[in-house]
């Protein structure tokens, strides 16, 4: 089922309406012609926006496809005659690592070491020389039993898909969302089977707000796959292309086209494939999150002297801001990434590439800023 055509373009109007996409060499013509601009989203989508009124309001069904995972999360978007954009997240709550602790730069992490911390400075506060009734303990101020809110990295994972979601629904007139259905029932077991599974409800509540949700079999997925023609990668599903997320993503809004129904006639019956869909090249996009560290009062161990060192924070004296997309030149050549940190003794700022590896230390007048910080690295 795939077919090599030319990928959709999404148009907005000129009041900022979503419509329904074009195609490359259309919206080329309005370019050159005026009747249009070229502008690129926040997560890298690139779309025109008309100056003119357009031809048309009629919005036919374009439905997004979200296959959700641990550490990773495939988005797509599909019409009946186009695959518009893929979208490969690699999502804040559990970074994938090969450390046998927790990564200190996850959700995860970062509240496991800010809860150690805590406990040590109550600690420090507790005159142990008194009674226990007269110690200096804290009260509860709720019950933590309840198991009525989501955990905080299960909830960073789930903002970052519908901050996505919302910003396509901006540029295209999403009919429907199809969401995968990952086999655990909270309800009848009492608690989800994975970190997946929890979190789930909630998250499709949010995402009704932007277009219904209809859930789709985990065990269906494959089989829409292997129709459409679509390669998965079983292997490593932290690789950063198509065949590891975003092809379940197509394949889950494909559903909403196509569908393995039941016939009878009269000489046999049995299954067969009923509609039409196409999968076409399509924009593929990688989106991460900037592991940046926040502002410490104190080191954790003292260095030399007693004297504690500037750890964290998100400012530097140079005029960037963690997390800002900046052009950093050397001589060994010219890097396009993220500015993470800086040294004020040698006067240079740290620059990292959207999976966070630095990608060296640049002086602060080799670096131009881009664009400001939207707390999000993405590649296109």
């Amino acid at each position: 089922m795939n077919n090599k055509q030319a990928t959709r373009v999404p148009v907005v109007s000129s009041e900022g309406k979503p419509l329904m996409p074009t195609t490359c060499s259309r919206a080329r013509k309005w370019i050159k012609s005026g009747k249009a601009v070229g502008k690129r989203s926040k997560i890298g989508v690139f779309y025109v926006q008309l100056l003119v009124e357009p031809s048309g309001h009629n919005i036919q069904k374009i439905v997004a496809g979200v296959d959700r995972g641990k550490c990773f999360t495939g988005i797509s978007v599909q019409t009946k005659k186009a695959t518009i954009v893929s979208i490969h997240a690699c999502l804040p709550g559990f970074y994938k690592s090969k450390k046998t602790k927790k990564d200190r730069q996850s959700v995860t992490g970062k509240v496991s070491k800010r809860s150690e911390l805590r406990k040590t400075r109550r600690g420090q506060r507790i005159n142990r020389k008194v009674d226990f009734a007269s110690r200096n303990h804290r009260q509860k101020r709720f019950s933590n039993r309840g198991k009525s809110k989501l955990s905080p990295s299960i909830k960073a994972n789930r903002e970052m898909e519908l901050r996505i979601l919302n910003n396509l629904s901006n540029l295209l007139p999403i009919t429907e969302i199809r969401d995968e259905d990952c086999g655990g029932n909270s309800k009848k077991n009492g608690f989800g089977i994975s970190p997946v599974t929890v979190g789930e409800k909630w998250f499709r509540q949010q995402a009704s707000l932007i277009a219904p949700v209809v859930n789709v079999n985990y065990l269906d997925t494959g089989k829409y796959r292997n129709y459409l023609g679509l390669v998965k990668d079983k292997k490593d599903k932290s690789k950063q292309c198509p065949q590891t997320h975003a092809n379940d993503a197509i394949a889950l809004s494909s559903t909403s086209f196509v569908e393995y129904k039941q016939f009878m006639d009269v000489k046999s019956h049995g299954h067969k494939w009923q509609g039409e869909v196409k999968v076409t090249s399509a924009p593929f996009i990688v989106i991460t999150r900037p592991k940046l560290f926040r502002r410490k009062l104190y080191e954790e161990n003292y260095s030399k002297k007693g004297k504690l060192k500037r750890v964290g924070g998100t400012i530097t004296p140079y005029g960037f801001r963690s997390g800002d997309r900046v052009l950093a030149s050397k001589k060994s050549g010219s890097y396009i990434g993220w500015v993470g940190g800086y040294s004020e003794v040698n006067g240079v700022a740290s620059v990292y590439d959207h999976n966070w590896k630095r990608l060296g230390q640049f002086r602060a007048s080799k670096v131009k800023l881009l664009n400001r910080s939207s707390r999000l690295c993405v590649v296109c």
